[in-house]
C-alpha cells in the first residue's frame, strides 16, 4: 500500500513553529509516511520584517524555502497545519492561504482528510487552545476529520494540551524547544499519519 501522505503547511515569523514544523516532518518520515514540509509566504512589509532582528534573520534564511499551494492540501490523506498566535488567533499569514483555497472546497476536495494543529506563544497563557480551536472552525467548514491529540498517551499529560501542540519561547521569544515538546510533536505526527491511513 502506498505511503500516507501528510503537508505539514506552517507559518513562522521567527522560527519556533518553523522548529516545530521541522520536527513533525521528521516524525512523519519515521511514522512510514511520504512528506511535504511547505511554508506559507510572508505577507508583512519589509519593513515590519527588518525592525526585528530575529524575524529578518529567520525570513532570509527561509524564503527560498518550499511555499504552499492549494495542491499541497489536496493531495494529502493528512494535513498538519501550524502558526504562532496572534490575539488568540491564526496568524494572518497562515489565514489568507486557508481563505485562497475557496475552489478546492467547492469541489469537496478538502473533506474527509485527517488535520491537526500546532502553535507557540511568548506567554503560558497566550491563546494558545483558542488559537487551536480557531484553526478547528475552518476544518469543520471543509468536512475534515479534526484528529487532535487528546490525552491519548500518558506524555500528554507532560506537555498538557489536548488541542494541538504548542510551546511557550518565553518573555525574550527565545526558549527552545525541549523532550516534551518534542515527545509531543512526535505523538502527534504518528497519530496523524495512522488516523489518515485508516481514512484513506
Amino acid at each position: 500500500m502506498a505511503d500516507v501522505k501528510l503537508a505539514i503547511i506552517y507559518y513562522s515569523s521567527t522560527g519556533t513553529v518553523h522548529a516545530m514544523a521541522k520536527r513533525l516532518s521528521e516524525a512523519g518520515e519515521k511514522a512510514g509516511a511520504e512528506v511535504r514540509l511547505r511554508q506559507v509566504a510572508e505577507l508583512a512589509p519589509e519593513a515590519a520584517i527588518g525592525a526585528n532582528p530575529v524575524w529578518k534573520q529567520h525570513f532570509d534564511k527561509t524564503k527560498n524555502e518550499p511555499k504552499a499551494t492549494a495542491d499541497d492540501v489536496v493531495w494529502a490523506d493528512a494535513v498538519l497545519f501550524g502558526t504562532p498566535t496572534r490575539y488568540g488567533n491564526l496568524a494572518s499569514q497562515l489565514k489568507q492561504f486557508i481563505d485562497t483555497l475557496g475552489p478546492q472546497w467547492g469541489q469537496g476536495l478538502l473533506a474527509n482528510k485527517a488535520y491537526a494543529g500546532f502553535t507557540s506563544t511568548m506567554t503560558e497563557h497566550g491563546g494558545q487552545e483558542s488559537t487551536l480551536l480557531a484553526l478547528y472552525n475552518t476544518i469543520y467548514h471543509f468536512g475534515g476529520i479534526v484528529v487532535a491529540p487528546g490525552y491519548t498517551d500518558p506524555l500528554k499529560f507532560a506537555d498538557g494540551n489536548p488541542y494541538g501542540v504548542s510551546h511557550v519561547t518565553g518573555g525574550n521569544n527565545d526558549a527552545p524547544l525541549g523532550d516534551v515538546q518534542y515527545a509531543a510533536l512526535d505523538h502527534l505526527a504518528s497519530r496523524i499519519v495512522t488516523i489518515g491511513g485508516k481514512l484513506r
